[in-house]
């Protein structure tokens, strides 16, 4: 699984996957996801990141299209592909508020002890 950013990261290891409170409808569309369906605002699983893959051309983006289910013309400036693995979803979404890139969330649970 490869998730698309416009940044970098070093960053390695097991973190916390928060849902932002925005949902891209146009995306929902493409893919044929209710929007209403979707939790926003909360934590929802955890996730392992263990590589970062940098796309130098539209070729590279399009090779890898069934790992991230994005379109070059959606994504294109999307120069970063977090490799991600043992992705795990939360049976209860912890509330909580988003920011950009990874930060710290106090909310009384680490990674790798999971919430269920």
């Amino acid at each position: 699984m490869i998730e698309l950013r416009r940044w970098n990261t070093t960053f390695r290891g097991e973190f916390l996957v928060h849902a932002s409170r925005n949902i891209d409808k146009n995306a929902c569309k493409t893919m044929g996801i209710d929007p209403t369906w979707l939790t926003t605002g909360a934590v929802i699983g955890k996730a392992t990141i263990y590589g970062v893959k940098t796309y130098a051309s539209k070729e590279e983006f399009v090779v890898d299209e069934a790992l991230h289910l994005a379109t070059y013309d959606s994504f294109g400036s999307s120069k970063y592909g977090f490799l991600i693995k043992d992705a795990a979803r939360f049976k209860k979404p912890i509330p909580a508020k988003g920011k950009l890139g990874f930060f710290e969330l106090d909310v009384g649970i680490t990674p790798s002890s999971g919430r269920g």
